[in-house]
């Protein structure tokens, strides 16, 4: 008798285990499908917005005519990007 009854608590088991199984396989499909329905995704821009470009060219005229010193303009040329 006792066997029985163990053998029925693994067929339990084991049919929750393959349920969980399949709703992880299904979610991860479902998963998949809606993000490749979004599309691509847009190429981000590398151009300079006008006040970064403004901001860069004043660093480098700075620079050139020695109001800020080596460290400074590399410093400040990092901040920028």
């Amino acid at each position: 008798m006792m066997g029985g009854m163990m053998g029925a608590a693994m067929a339990g088991w084991t049919l929750l285990s393959l349920v969980l199984l399949g709703v992880l396989v299904g979610g991860g499909i479902w998963a998949a499908h809606h993000l490749a329905r979004r599309g691509p995704v847009p190429p981000i821009s590398h151009a300079p917005t006008p006040g970064l470009a403004e901001a860069q060219a004043l660093l480098r005229r700075r620079y050139a005519a020695g109001e800020i010193g080596r460290e400074d303009y590399l410093q400040g040329k990092i901040d920028l990007e």
